[in-house]
């Protein structure tokens, strides 16, 4: 298929599509009396040429494999997208653009994916869409290596091109530079990101804060640079930009930059150029003013000919020859490969391989591993069965037991690095945590694979946007941060989490995974890997022991959240403990059993999935006639008052950690059997006196 795909023709009636476009962008932001009609009004011309002559997509079949991605990365200005899906015939009409940011409308203040169709992602905090941008590029090499390896790179039906449309916002934000640096290493050629340079934000001038050289920082970066002039009446130059299009598709072997430079609201007579027009409804003085400048009817609101319309659904009808003419592309593909169809569809359903979890580890009592290095373990067996599993860490590869054994570096075929492969699956992030969070945001929404990434947890911080975002859209993403406590020692406080457990058990929607040991961790990944949405494991840097399974109840009971581990005696307290701390719970338990004081212990990995169980199954584990009740874990208690009550103790840390060995610490900080022993009496007395 021809990698130049813009309709060539060009005709009067997409000049007066564009200017219902920009009088359509006033119209729903002043019906709502809130939103960003500027930008919407300034991009109408690069957004239609995009979506009616450039992208390779098809609004019968939004979901089409085939497809080209858009991306706006600016989300604020959510009406250029929505007003090229309606006139695109993608399934929104002008009711939709009338209810704009109304309760329940399928135009939300923002885009948002799995809401409104043809929305690839949800953008709206900035520079992340150029990052989810970076990820679905390499998912897209990624996906043609697992099924058409044959191919040369960038010419099988299974590349797609990732358009982007960026705002001067969200190259401020260094999310955008930790991905765009990492798409110049990776050679990303389907990758084209538009930068929409209007010099306008909310506080005014974008100089007020932002000077430099995009154009030269963007090169250095390894980027094909293309500018688009503004035309003298300060409109974009349309012509321009088609021939910045043509060229940019010409480019494969790097990403590309079209940098066009723009008025913002244009051509509003008082309010372009304005910062005012970057995020308030222009008024009805203006929107006529405008209309009149427009040449169209200022009385009238939501206005679209029928003549219009007709001619931009015609989408339709282009888009169906380039579907077609790659659907039979894709027969004689599946024809002549029957064993990578089987795979293609196997990805489709989202089902895993027969007996992928045969040979999985396995930990006898009396050993001890890291729960970072059984995770490692868990990973390589994995990978032997999974080929669609790939990820890596942000340089700490090592550390976070990441590194895939059986396969190279997913790095671009110029690269001159050791282990280079354009379908390799460990991928090399550098020191980019955030934007490692977001480009695995865009593997998950690109499909096909599963995408896996890690760090040290003190630096979940660092990325705390992009998870957020993970579990906004419900992404199969798995976050591996590993040294999650106290237990990692002498690096510090500046590395030992203390409140990150708790942080991040208040996202909601993700799945935040602490194993006591590494029979949890293996019973943790087939839990992963069998459920929907995001999940973090939380791993040890020091070794843990291996919990008897003879004795206490089995580690495949983790997929419930919370389990019972032993009932030492009659129970009339509980203990709830997380990873490493679990020993310590089972060790003071004896010691009260042997003092006459029953005692249950449960370890909860994960506290999300035990909320998801029935109220059976929870009052099963936690008796709410058992009220006094311990909870241990190596960080902030916050979080752990709902389960353990009023009578309740809780062994946690409200301070930072410091520097020393890790039984030191946890000696020192009060993490033994000896302190949930008094903590389990405390809490007995407390009881007695409600």
């Amino acid at each position: 298929m021809s990698k130049h795909l813009r309709d060539s023709q060009w005709s009067s009636l997409d000049d007066e599509a564009i200017i219902y476009a920009r009088a359509l962008a006033m119209d729903a932001v002043e019906k709502v009396g809130n939103g960003h009609p500027g930008t919407a009004m300034s991009l109408a011309p690069v957004a239609y040429t995009l979506f009616q002559k450039v992208l390779r997509h098809h609004p019968d079949n939004p979901h089409w494999l085939g497809r080209d991605r858009f991306i706006l990365s600016c989300g604020h200005s959510s009406l250029t997208l929505y007003i090229q899906l309606f006139l695109g015939g993608f399934g929104l009409e002008l009711e939709d653009l009338k209810k704009f940011r109304a309760h329940k409308s399928l135009t939300p203040g923002h885009p948002e994916y799995g809401h409104t169709v043809g929305v690839e992602t949800t953008t709206g905090p900035l520079g992340q869409g150029i990052a989810n941008g970076v990820g679905m590029a390499m998912a897209s090499r990624f996906v043609e290596g697992l099924l058409d390896p044959q191919s040369e790179i960038g010419s099988s039906i299974f590349n797609s091109n990732i358009w982007v449309i960026a705002s001067d916002g969200d190259l401020q934000e260094g999310i955008s530079s930790e991905a765009s640096s990492l798409a110049g290493v990776q050679a990303l050629g389907n990758l084209k990101v538009i930068y929409d340079d209007n010099r306008i934000s909310i506080e005014g001038d974008t100089h007020l804060a932002f000077t430099e050289d995009v154009s030269a920082r963007y090169r250095a970066y390894g980027w094909e640079v293309l500018e688009v002039p503004m035309q003298k009446n300060g409109d974009i130059d349309i012509a321009a930009f088609h021939n910045a299009v043509d060229q940019g598709l010409l480019v494969n072997d790097k990403p590309v930059l079209i940098r066009i430079r723009s008025t913002i609201a244009w051509p509003a007579p008082t309010a372009r150029n304005t910062a005012k027009s970057h995020g308030s409804a222009l008024g009805a003085e203006e929107i006529v003013a405008t209309k009149i400048e427009l040449g169209i009817d200022p009385e009238k609101s939501f206005q679209v000919p029928d003549h219009v319309l007709a001619h931009t659904r015609k989408l339709r009808e282009r888009s169906w020859l380039i579907h077609q003419e790659w659907m039979e592309k894709f027969a004689l593909w599946s024809k002549s490969n029957p064993d990578k169809l089987a795979l293609l569809q196997r990805l489709e359903s989202g089902e895993l391989p027969e007996n992928w979890n045969s040979d999985l580890p396995s930990y006898e009592a009396g050993t001890s591993v890291a729960t970072r290095k059984a995770s490692g373990d868990t990973l390589q067996k994995i990978a032997a069965t999974i080929p669609e599993i790939w990820g890596g860490s942000a340089d700490l590869a090592e550390s976070n037991n990441t590194h895939l054994n059986s396969s190279g570096s997913f790095l671009p075929q110029i690269s001159k690095m050791n282990g280079a492969t354009p379908y390799g699956r460990n991928i090399h992030f550098g020191i980019r945590e955030h934007a490692m969070g977001a480009i695995a945001n865009g593997i998950a929404l690109f499909g096909l694979s599963k995408i896996y990434v890690g760090t040290f947890l003190v630096f979940s911080d660092y990325m705390r946007g992009a998870v957020r975002l993970s579990a906004l859209m419900n992404l199969p993403v798995t976050y591996i941060w590993t040294h999650d406590s106290i237990g990692l020692g002498e690096d510090g406080p500046t590395h030992q989490p203390i409140e990150h457990a708790a942080a991040l058990r208040a996202i909601p929607n993700l799945a935040v995974i602490r194993p006591a040991d590494g029979n949890e961790v293996v019973a943790a990944w087939r839990a992963i890997l069998s459920k929907s949405g995001p999940s973090a494991l939380l791993l040890s840097r020091q070794n843990l022991p291996a919990l008897d399974q003879k004795i206490y109840g089995s580690a495949q009971l983790l997929e419930r959240g919370a389990y019972i581990l032993k009932d030492f005696g009659t129970p009339t307290a509980i203990i709830i403990a997380t990873g490493s701390e679990v020993q310590y719970a089972l060790t003071a338990a004896q010691i009260l059993e042997s003092e006459g004081i029953g005692v249950r212990v449960i370890s909860a990995p994960c506290l999300e999935w035990f909320y998801q169980e029935s109220e059976q199954y929870r009052e099963e584990v936690l008796p709410s006639s058992i009220k006094a009740r311990v909870s241990v874990e190596a960080g902030v208690a916050q979080g752990w008052r709902e389960l353990i009550g009023d009578a309740g103790v809780a062994i946690s840390l409200e301070r930072f950690g410091a520097s020393a060995s890790a039984g030191e610490l946890f000696k020192e900080f009060g993490f033994t059997p000896e302190k949930v022993v008094e903590a389990v009496k405390k809490s007995l007395r407390n009881l007695a006196r409600i």
